[in-house]
């Protein structure tokens, strides 16, 4: 078996499906690359004996990303269906095994604008919030911010551009204002983009159990639910309207305001989180994507929500 790292520079073969998986040895397998993985290489491989997607970790993962609290993620989430079941847990070769679920669409930004599609959007978000599962990780995301601005700096790289000890600072104090203990994290996702978030077909329902599943869980953690869902809505950018539509579905009646205040405040958080990972990849990545760009957007979007809040709620960081 090749090394993690050079599995990423070969051409995925049935050789290297024969050497992960020993039991589809000399069976038919069809092998198709996956779109949209900036992280990793995503592949779906099928024979007689499964459909799977093998996920092969992407270059220095490893520095943010625990790959055993991911597994443990994927294992205790796909007990409440909400996750595709691990099939293999390979971390020596670089490579995690789930099932593929197929009958399927992968969302779009745009389907976020479909208010029909919400009570299936929101109810897997809530079964993860309300499951009682005690993930590994603590994602706490002023300490995960910390965590990625210590990375870059170790990488020995600057980007004046961006102002990102005083950004951080503002981060401090708006945390001191949000001020959710630890004790109240519930299980998190933590990259709730619209390409995680799989529809089933109306007439693969009674196969899947479910309408729409979750998928990468690598940020997985006991975390604020307010954040997962501020970092869905810095993904999806929805208008501010679906955005209280969303959170309505969310609350179901309960607790609407303060809800919706305390999502508005995290909203900076994933935006500098994913700002900082962008430019870590950016210095360590193999896989081609425009991370400066990417990470850009991210930055001014953090800029445009820390002056939201001052205007909206008064909250002046």
């Amino acid at each position: 078996m090749c090394a993690a790292t050079s599995l990423l520079e070969l051409e995925f073969t049935p050789q290297i499906c024969y050497d992960l998986l020993p039991e589809w040895k000399g069976l038919d397998i069809q092998i198709a690359q996956l779109s949209g993985g900036i992280t990793n290489k995503l592949y779906r491989i099928q024979s007689e004996k499964g459909d799977y997607t093998v996920r092969i970790y992407g270059d220095k993962t490893d520095l943010f990303i625990n790959r055993e609290y991911e597994a443990h993620a994927i294992q205790e989430m796909s007990k409440i269906g909400v996750c595709s079941t691990l099939i293999k847990f390979m971390p020596e070769l670089g490579v995690t095994i789930v099932g593929f679920i197929g009958d399927s669409i992968v969302l779009k930004n745009p389907h976020f604008l479909n208010s029909s599609l919400y009570p299936k959007i929101v109810e897997p978000i809530r079964r993860i919030h309300t499951s009682g599962v005690k993930l590994k990780k603590i994602f706490n995301p002023l300490v995960e911010v910390m965590k990625m601005s210590a990375i870059l700096k170790r990488l020995k790289v600057n980007y004046p551009e961006f102002d990102i000890a005083g950004t951080i600072d503002r981060l401090i104090k708006l945390s001191s204002v949000i001020n959710i203990p630890e004790s109240e994290y519930t299980p998190c996702h933590n990259d709730l983009l619209a390409d995680n978030f799989i529809l089933i077909n109306e007439d693969a329902m009674r196969k899947y159990g479910s309408p729409m599943f979750i998928i990468d869980w690598e940020y997985a953690g006991m975390a604020p639910k307010y954040y997962d869902i501020a970092d869905m809505f810095q993904e999806i950018l929805v208008p501010r309207e679906s955005e209280k539509e969303i959170v309505s579905v969310y609350c179901d009646g309960s607790d609407f305001e303060r809800s919706l205040f305390l999502i508005d405040l995290f909203k900076p958080f994933p935006d500098i989180y994913w700002f900082l990972w962008s430019l870590i990849q950016l210095n360590v990545s193999k896989i081609t994507f425009d991370y400066y760009t990417y990470g850009k957007v991210k930055y001014e979007n953090a800029q445009k929500n820390l002056a939201f809040i001052g205007e909206d709620y008064g909250v002046i960081v």
